[in-house]
């Protein structure tokens, strides 16, 4: 089954009151496995960019100002969500400003019946614990330490592995992973992909430097009656 895992940032909480979409993150897996391909954009939002908001996600309005409209790129982003569900956190948000945006442009809106809301998942997976996208990744041991701001694809990516946890677990891959790659391998018209843009933060040294391999071994030899001795 082809399912979307997308999130979206904004200038606000509220499209009906003028916020806009600036960036939306698209992922596309199969059997819940990510097959690989992506749809990323920026968005010009014709407005300025509160303060609050580009706090969440460091897009600030000199950055969007060279994008292009939604609307240019709403064929695009349409052709590849395609008929599938379309999986978001707190989806109601997410629907709401692209339907929003859908409508702005003359567009048919996304139909309610595809969203899949991963909050109201984990509510009944983990009644009273706490349900932010970072509070799931701790939970299932997701490494986010890359994530500094929000970033439309890059919380697509973090939700698509906190998804395949609240709905089996990641053993689910080991039986379905031949359906991806036979997806991916197909001779069908490639979708629309996207490179991410958005900051990263550098790898972590994970290598014990030549000072800490020497103060370990004064520690080791200083151990009275070690147990690999006995």
């Amino acid at each position: 089954m082809r399912e979307i895992i997308f999130d979206t940032e904004t200038t606000g909480l509220d499209p009906k009151s003028g916020d806009k979409m600036v960036e939306i993150g698209c992922l596309e897996m199969v059997n819940r496995v990510p097959t690989g391909e992506t749809f990323h954009c920026y968005f010009n939002p014709q407005r300025d960019m509160p303060a609050e908001a580009e706090a969440v996600h460091g897009l600030s309005s000199t950055f969007l100002s060279d994008k292009p409209l939604f609307a240019d790129e709403a064929d695009a982003l349409l052709e590849f969500l395609g008929d599938a569900p379309l999986v978001a956190h707190n989806a109601g948000f997410d629907f709401g400003f692209l339907n929003t945006e859908l409508e702005y442009c003359g567009r048919d809106p996304v139909s309610l019946d595809r969203m899949v809301d991963t909050i109201q998942i984990a509510r009944k997976r983990h009644p009273g614990a706490k349900l932010s996208l970072d509070a799931l990744c701790s939970r299932y041991g997701i490494d986010r330490s890359h994530r500094t701001k929000h970033g439309a694809l890059l919380d697509a990516e973090l939700l698509a592995q906190v998804y395949v946890e609240l709905t089996g677990g990641r053993q689910i891959g080991l039986e379905l992973a031949s359906d991806a790659t036979a997806a991916q391998d197909s001779t069908e018209t490639p979708r629309v992909v996207r490179k991410a843009t958005g900051p990263r933060r550098e790898p972590r040294p994970h290598t014990a430097s030549e000072a800490e391999l020497a103060r370990h071994k004064t520690f080791v030899e200083g151990l009275k009656e070690p147990l690999w001795n006995r």
